[in-house]
């Protein structure tokens, strides 16, 4: 934090110099004389050749090479914009009449002395495929065991609005302390949705169409209440896992936690009939992650086989887990769904991730039904803490046979040297945001990519900011980032209120 405070400071005293150097200088100009750099200008965030959605917002960054002045020349067509300094701001009008070209060009000239330099242009790319207004979040700090001051906010994703959904402070104090988690939303629609209250006031908070409930779904047939949960597409049915989840720490480890499940399994909730089905499961199974696919006609989820392994002591399963944590390998499965009697089949495998040695989780697919993206690593479940995760990618309409399986594509045009986390779908299926901690290996940041319909993706760009500096200097990470078709529209203080009224206790079939 240190670090942050005084770059932080520095930066806000250079700003000022700046701004007064600026004052008199209105009407910024391209140096008339230079030399070539063949060198790409260091820029934060890192905006080269990006494709941007046409209804994004401004594109800011600031420029981190070294010298003595710096004038940025941005062309699209036959109209150009001048700006100086390291930060380059384009107004959204401005912005507006860059994106009505699909090629944005960007030049950055830099001075030492009086000597200047153009450095090699770069460009953004204008996609005509538009991505849904808002998304939705997470806030959280970096910490393994902290969650005082939790929020799920949303973000229009045309401009730089952001505003609270749901705060847990409203309902915490000094001894009550609250965790929030896991909203998800019915179809993109942010009038059905979804978040779990823990601890104090604890429950499931269900949005239907203006109606708010607040339920307790634990029931003595279910491991626990409700956790990682899924909409059904049109029915007023949620799965979810339910899960016995821990935390353990390593001493001489980069990654310091190890998130574990030491049981889980699958449950659906009917919305009306406040009515739990726990899926019959294979007791030594942790099945997890699930998520429908678009016509509702299966539930995809991930799920390891792991028998306790040291059986000449008396301890427990969970305390054998830990000692075997690497050992834990999940695979993808999926199970057909019968709406009229509620009934699921029994599992099918979609990718036997456990027979390579590696342990896949996330499933999520696109709304044409056709692509199946996951998260995969070496070991585990929750790979948000797997500096090794990378994104894949399976073609789910290739023939598959026992004998050949459809065998996924790591994407390579997404993944970084560090961890790439939980992704969504758009709705349209042409962009995909996901979680990395590719800045510094210490703050989820979503990343935002094109998708062509065939398979690939563009290089992905980080989520703009009105202050290029913000990411370099906000100290919390951003978790679940979801699509969504608008904002929410229930105010903080209702959702407050619900949280603070008795629950509806659900029953199990």
């Amino acid at each position: 934090m240190i670090d942050h405070t005084l770059r932080f400071v520095c930066r806000s005293s250079f700003a000022v110099i700046l701004l007064t150097l600026l004052a008199a200088c209105s009407n910024p100009r391209v140096p008339s004389t230079y030399t070539e750099s063949q060198q790409i200008p260091r820029i934060f965030p890192e905006y080269h050749d990006v494709t941007v959605p046409k209804n994004i917002a401004p594109l800011t960054f600031t420029i981190e090479e070294e010298g003595t002045g710096f004038v940025t020349r941005i062309t699209a067509g036959d109209r150009e914009w001048v700006y100086a300094g390291t930060d380059v701001c384009p107004t959204k009008k401005q912005w507006e009449e860059m994106k009505q070209d699909e090629r944005i060009t960007v030049e950055v000239f830099t001075a030492k002395g009086d000597k200047w330099q153009r450095m090699k242009p770069f460009h953004i790319y204008v996609s005509p495929d538009s991505i849904d207004p808002y998304i939705s979040y997470r806030l959280i700090a970096p910490s393994y065991v902290t969650y005082e001051d939790l929020t799920i906010n949303q973000r229009c994703l045309e401009n730089y609005d952001e505003t609270l959904i749901y705060g847990n402070m409203s309902n915490s104090d000094e001894t009550d302390g609250q965790c929030i988690n896991c909203h998800a939303y019915q179809q993109y629609d942010p009038n059905r949705m979804q978040f779990h209250v823990r601890q104090a006031h604890g429950g499931t908070i269900i949005a239907y169409d203006g109606h708010l409930e607040r339920v307790d779904m634990k029931t003595g047939k279910t491991v626990s209440a409700g956790v990682y949960p899924t909409w059904h597409p049109t029915e007023k049915l949620i799965a979810y896992s339910t899960n016995h989840t821990g935390q353990s720490f390593h001493t001489n480890d980069n990654q310091k936690v190890e998130v574990q499940d030491t049981y889980s399994d699958l449950m659906l909730y009917d919305i009306d009939r406040h009515e739990v089905l726990p899926l019959e499961c294979d007791t030594n199974q942790l099945d997890c992650f699930p998520f429908w696919s678009p016509d509702g006609k299966f539930l995809y989820y991930c799920s390891a086989h792991y028998v306790k392994q040291d059986t000449a002591r008396a301890i427990s399963k969970e305390f054998d887990m830990i000692q075997h944590y690497k050992d834990v390998k999940y695979s993808l499965y999926r199970r057909a769904f019968d709406l009229p009697s509620r009934s699921f089949g029994k599992p099918e495998m979609v990718f036997d991730a456990a027979a390579d040695s590696m342990s896949a989780t996330l499933p999520r697919i696109s709304p044409d039904g056709r692509w199946l993206m996951f998260t995969m690593g070496r070991f585990g479940v929750f790979h948000i803490w797997h500096v090794d995760a990378d994104l894949y990618l399976m073609d789910l309409q290739q023939c598959t046979t026992e004998e050949h399986p459809v065998m996924p594509r790591r994407i390579d045009e997404l993944n970084s040297d560090n961890v790439e986390s939980y992704h969504s779908w758009s709705s349209n299926g042409r962009w995909v945001i996901f979680s990395s901690r590719r800045t510094d290996g210490n703050f989820t940041r979503p990343y935002i990519a094109h998708f062509d319909g065939k398979g690939h993706f563009s290089k992905p760009f980080e989520l703009p900011q009105k202050d290029p500096h913000r990411h370099q200097e906000f100290l919390r990470s951003y978790n679940i980032p979801e699509f969504m078709s608008g904002p929410v529209t229930i105010r903080p203080q209702q959702f407050a209120a619900q949280v603070r009224k008795d629950s509806i206790k659900a029953t199990a079939k």
